[in-house]
């Protein structure tokens, strides 16, 4: 027997104007269900995850809701008012609930750790990406949700605030419904799997299980639709070629027979619509170059003021290989990147480049995106048409390789997503030749289908290839081999990204522990025993502990935020606070230790 259902749509469909997002949908969320939700960029995924949260309601069809049932909901990009505190942030979500004071503010201090914040009064407006979606996912977890729903939460964490959601959502007793383009995350995360896209004949798949299972479901399904289409196609070409006979609507047999025909020929054409479902059309180009030495650096070393980034890294860039990046946000991934791409001089070392070597650099803030040209300015800036490996393609069909709509060409950059505005940047990438492509963060907001494509024009580049990124299916398909930076001038070569997982997972796993005294579990002397003060501090230990821890990893990220990285000042302070929160942590553990000795 199925668990009950926390709450369920029927036939559901939504429009923004002319266009359809979906039709006639139908699904259920159980209590306990971990579902993962996929489909192309335009699909209608974010609205469906609206309106299973009562945001938005369907132009048709229903949806039904448990009486009384709390939901969560983490959007795509946060938004917090200006001048408040994250506790404030998590406490207005709590404000309306029953429970005392004192309970509401545990809620918020529990919730705030959980999710690593270790400062209470720390501006939410002033948070990067990654924390403000941390921040978000606390001010739903705080309200205990019996289903939590989140879009694209895993945009702008790093590989190892990815590691922690996974943790935290694997290990969740509760039902969730998570939007993600991140495949290993869906594979990892997920255990029924939801398919939004109009390729189906039902606009809607689902399978239990896995991510892998999805795929493996998808491809079935879309091979019986093959098959029924070519099945149809033959029976409209024989019922055509009887039409065309001179086929009379005399008797009620053959009006039936006609009325079939026409049936058939709709049914027909809507499957091919449906199944020519569009991908980017991505070909990089390459210079040809034989050269066996593109670039070379000796000795490099960087740093912004007193911390070194990159120091004495060896490093040789040839023709067919691909290099990915690792490391956490701050480490200096960018920062190496801009080395190799000339926009930073090392502090030492030497920095060798083949003779007219041509790089073309993928920037992750796609700062070369003017917000006020157009769409049709941005992809053509001197004409109607680009040249594209000698040949002149006009702009529409341009655009339309990259799933733009003609009618969109007159599209300030300023009102396009983020997915179309890293496709305008892939368009340009594709006019320019290049010995060596950098490529930093090229993959967010793509969805998964632009993804794959992606990743085959990349294997299929003979240049040099250098990319960061937060897709760990992208960088372990594509990278040769894999440079990991600790952000303290360490670097270290990896086979593959499962390498450096299975480190950043026990790392993950140990960091309570790490060079931390375990409590001790010696008898105690004879005749002690804990105080009624100590008992009551002995039971609270725990959580003092992990606030402390929470509060540590808070001060390693201020640490490591490259905003303050070139001020000596600033980051000197955030340092010591980091030396600090790493000295109270140990004198808790010290504590603990000594109140176990005496319980026992």
């Amino acid at each position: 027997m199925p668990p009950p259902i926390l709450l369920g749509c029927q036939g559901i469909s939504k429009a923004f104007g002319s266009r359809p997002l979906f039709a006639g949908l139908t699904l259920a969320v159980h209590e306990g269900d971990h579902i993962g939700l996929v489909g192309p960029n335009g699909a209608g995924k974010s609205t469906l995850v609206k309106i299973l949260a009562g945001i938005e309601a369907p132009d048709e069809g229903t949806c039904t809701r448990r009486k009384n049932l709390r939901i969560g909901y983490v959007p795509q990009h946060p938004t917090f008012a200006q001048g408040t505190t994250v506790a404030a942030v998590v406490a207005e979500s709590v404000s309306a609930s029953r429970l005392e004071m004192g309970e509401k503010e545990q809620r918020v201090a529990v919730a705030l750790s959980r999710v690593g914040f270790a400062d209470p009064s720390r501006p939410a407006d002033a948070l990067s990406g990654g924390w403000r979606t941390r921040l978000a996912i606390a001010r739903a977890l705080a309200a205990d949700p019996e289903v939590l729903l989140l879009d694209e939460p895993t945009n702008h964490l790093d590989l190892e605030s990815r590691l922690w959601l996974e943790s935290l959502l694997a290990g969740s007793s509760g039902a969730f419904v998570v939007v993600s383009h991140d495949r290993y995350f869906l594979q990892n995360v997920g255990r029924r799997m939801f398919e939004i896209d109009r390729v189906f004949k039902e606009g809607l798949i689902e399978v239990e299980g896995s991510y892998a299972d999805l795929l493996e479901k998808r491809v079935e399904i879309l091979s019986d639709q093959a098959s029924y289409e070519e099945s149809l196609a033959n029976h409209v070409r024989r019922e055509i070629a009887w039409l065309r006979r001179g086929a009379k609507a005399r008797t009620r047999k053959s009006k039936a027979r006609i009325d079939a025909a026409h049936r058939a020929i709709g049914e027909l054409e809507d499957s091919r619509e449906r199944s020519a479902a569009p991908s980017a059309g991505l070909e990089l180009t390459a210079t040809g170059r034989r050269t066996k030495r593109l670039w070379q650096g000796t000795g490099l070393t960087k740093r912004f003021g007193p911390v070194v980034l990159v120091e004495g890294l060896e490093l040789l860039l040839t023709p067919g290989m691909r290099l990915g990046v690792l490391g956490a946000n701050g480490s200096g991934k960018t920062t190496l990147l801009r080395m190799i791409v000339g926009e930073l001089t090392p502090d030492a070392g030497e920095v060798r480049r083949a003779e007219g070597l041509r790089v073309v650099y993928f920037d992750q803030n796609r700062a070369t995106l003017d917000p006020a040209l157009s769409l049709k300015r941005s992809l053509a800036p001197d004409g109607d048409t680009v040249v594209y490996r000698e040949g002149a393609v006009h702009v529409v069909t341009w655009a339309k390789r990259f799933l733009f709509r003609p009618e969109q060409l007159e599209t300030p950059v300023s009102r396009l997503s983020g997915g179309e505005r890293a496709r305008i940047v892939l368009a340009r990438l594709m006019l320019q030749p290049a010995d060596l492509l950098v490529l930093d963060e090229p993959t967010n907001d793509l969805d998964i289908p632009t993804l794959e494509v992606l990743e085959e024009s990349l294997l299929e580049f003979p240049g040099a290839l250098v990319l960061v990124t937060h897709d760990r299916h992208l960088l372990d398909r594509v990278s040769t081999t894999l440079l990991a930076l600790d952000g303290r001038g360490g670097v270290e070569r990896l086979a593959d990204y499962g390498q450096w997982e299975a480190q950043a997972r026990a790392h993950v796993l140990s960091t309570k522990n790490e060079g931390r005294p375990e409590p001790a579990r010696t008898p105690k002397p004879s005749g002690r025993k804990l105080s009624y003060l100590e008992q009551r501090e002995w039971e609270g230990m725990e959580e003092r502990v992990l606030a402390a821890e929470a509060r540590l990893a808070e001060a390693g990220a201020r640490s490591e935020d490259p905003s303050i990285a070139s001020d000596a000042t600033a980051l000197e302070i955030r340092l010591t606070e980091l030396e600090q929160a790493k000295g109270e942590v140990d004198r808790l553990y010290l504590r603990w230790t000594e109140l176990e000795a005496k319980r026992e």
